[in-house]
């Protein structure tokens, strides 16, 4: 459900499927206020996973190196501030890359380190076991979560595996929803900031049959709403959920909760969402996917 501004109004209208509970709670990591998973000299790394994907947030200074040994897939890092500036070193060489911009990385040997310091955000399958493992909240993981498909990659890009960057410097538009990327393996939607508080009386409910959605503040503040289905069995009911969050953090919203977020910080707020494996009805909506060229559907 979607005020007619949205873009997404022009999606296919979602039919729940008839599903039975019990139904998992949305899992949230709390980075201004939680200790970090990981400390090394130059970075502190919050890590929070959802069935399929994982997101470490690295608050780095300079000189910091975030390194993936034997990466079995690809996966995205995130600099959402224009003074950061990185070198992605992979088998094939070293690059720099200034920041605001999203960078795809390949499978293999790779490394990030930061020139100029600031946050960097990485995101990556759990089939990265290592990080998984890592994550504040690997214990709601213990057991898979029933109403989440298993992700299934999509075709390897023509051009190969090699490092692609992203410049997020990309004008808005009426007719696209946010900044669409995809890879193999994820799917990232930088969000346009939101100035102020957003109008409650345009809310976007809407849920996912079988796939999570990762909700990740970069500034500002945020309340996720989330209401699940009833069922005949009364005792498998969920309590309406309403998670406020700060900046950095991130929500795991899980199928088929239905949900919203409002922002509700005075300044900007500004959040980018994730999906793994990349989602059909996006990349079937033309124009939404921007390096759509880069990496074929299947």
């Amino acid at each position: 459900m979607y005020d007619n501004t949205d873009p997404r109004a022009r999606l296919a209208a979602a039919t729940a499927k008839p599903t039975n509970g019990p139904f998992d709670a949305a899992s949230l990591g709390h980075y201004d206020r939680e200790p970090p998973q990981q400390v090394e000299p130059l970075a502190r790394t919050w890590l929070t996973r959802g069935q399929n994907f994982l997101v470490a947030c690295s608050e780095t200074q300079p000189g910091a190196v975030l390194a993936r040994t034997a990466q079995p897939d690809e996966y995205m890092a995130l600099l959402p501030d224009a003074a950061t500036v990185v070198e992605v070193t992979t088998p094939a060489g070293t690059e720099r890359i200034a920041g605001h911009s999203l960078v795809v990385l390949p499978p293999g040997d790779s490394s990030l380190r930061m020139v100029k310091g600031g946050m960097l955000w990485r995101i990556l399958t759990t089939a990265s076991a290592d990080l998984a493992a890592s994550c504040g909240n690997a214990a709601a993981y213990a057991t898979p979560h029933r109403h989440v498909a298993p992700a299934v990659s999509w075709p390897a890009p023509p051009g190969g595996f090699k490092v692609r960057a992203y410049s997020l410097d990309v004008p808005a538009s009426p007719d696209r929803f946010g900044r669409i990327f995809r890879c193999t393996t994820l799917m990232v939607n930088c969000l346009y900031g939101w100035p102020g508080k957003r109008d409650p009386r345009k809310m976007s409910p809407h849920h996912h049959d079988d796939f999570e959605q990762g909700s990740l503040a970069l500034e500002g503040a945020f309340t996720h709403h989330l209401r699940w289905p009833w069922t005949t069995d009364m005792t498998k009911w969920r309590a309406d959920e309403h998670h406020e969050c700060g900046s950095p953090s991130v929500c795991v919203i899980p199928p088929p909760a239905i949900h919203t977020t409002q922002a509700v910080g005075a300044g900007m707020n500004t959040l980018v969402d994730v999906f793994c494996p990349p989602r059909a009805d996006f990349s079937a909506t033309s124009g939404w996917v921007l390096n759509a060229g880069d990496y074929p559907a299947p």
